[in-house]
């Protein structure tokens, strides 16, 4: 064999050699997160061959199809959960919405007047609705968020002070709730309800703040504060008492004046698609008018309840 025949000879082999790897190729599948791509050696390669391919070949990873999910990534399953938290938190609060309404405060060291007003908040946290306290000029706390945790089966109390420090405290009831009958023989709300500062290594100072309704229409809050490990000593007492409709409980329900939202006595009439509703405050007026079809779906539910 000559030179040049040579060079065609050896030509022609490489020029198989690359037929043979385009065959042994697969054909390119579209992308397809849900079909898993199965590719077949062919049955000439040797197997040192094909373990370094398996090296070299970039591996396709599949994340795990999520069934029942929206689009928002909420899964069915934690929304039902999250409305399920939801109920437990205005059923723990329930007793509490006595507080609902403006009151004026009469702090008796600092001898200040000054105006505030509880309302529900359905809005910031859905999971964990809340009874949020404003007080613009309040000496000692200027707003509140009192909720529930369901798991830990504990109140919070998150407050702002004047001076803008954020503090969050945990706590239960240390008097329980009773209805005892009054001086006008309607029912009157009594509790206790003692909050307290978790210890932390950044602070060496700890507030108590106790919220004791004495009738439903007076309360104080007691502030209480120690430094170290010392005892909590009375920073100061703030006697509240409600302006405006009195939210006196009574032998059966409020009727036809029950709020669509909280249950409790509706004193604002809202209205959807001709029909009125009542809300206890502005804040179930704000959470029925965001969305009302809710709010009515859920009011009805529980009358069918009732009356099963």
């Amino acid at each position: 064999m000559n030179r040049s025949t040579t060079r065609w000879y050896l030509a022609s082999l490489g020029l198989i050699g690359l037929i043979g790897c385009q065959q042994a190729t697969p054909p390119v599948s579209p992308a397809n997160d849900a079909v898993t791509v199965v590719t077949e050696s062919p049955t000439n390669a040797s197997p040192s061959s094909m373990e370094t391919a398996a090296q070299e070949a970039p591996k396709r990873r599949y994340g795990p199809v999520q069934l029942g999910s929206s689009s928002s990534g909420t899964s069915t399953t934690e929304a039902t959960s999250a409305a399920g938290a939801s109920e437990d938190v205005v059923a723990a609060l329930q007793p509490l919405q006595v507080l609902l309404g403006k009151w004026t405060g009469n702090a008796r060291k600092a001898a200040q007047l000054h105006e505030q007003e509880w309302i529900w908040d359905f809005q910031t946290d859905p999971a964990h609705p809340a009874l949020t306290l404003a007080a613009e000029k309040g000496t000692y706390i200027r707003s509140g968020r009192l909720s529930y945790d369901p798991g830990s089966k504990e109140f919070s109390f998150q407050m702002t002070t004047p001076e803008g420090v954020e503090r969050k405290l945990i706590g239960e009831f240390t008097e329980p709730v009773e209805d005892v009958a009054g001086d006008d023989k309607k029912l009157q709300r009594t509790y206790k309800l003692t909050l307290q500062e978790p210890s932390s290594a950044e602070s060496n100072e700890q507030w108590q703040v106790a919220f004791h309704q004495l009738e439903n229409n007076r309360y104080l809050v007691e502030i209480d504060r120690r430094r170290g490990s010392g005892p909590y000593q009375r920073v100061d007492t703030i006697h509240s008492q409600r302006e405006g409709t009195s939210f006196a409980l009574s032998d059966s329900d409020y009727g036809d004046k029950t709020c669509i939202i909280s249950q409790g006595l509706g004193t604002i009439t809202v209205s959807y698609q001709g029909k009125s509703y009542y809300v206890c405050c502005t804040g179930c007026k704000a959470a029925f008018e965001d969305d009302p079809a809710k709010w009515i779906a859920k009011w009805e539910a529980k009358q069918k309840e009732m009356k099963q």
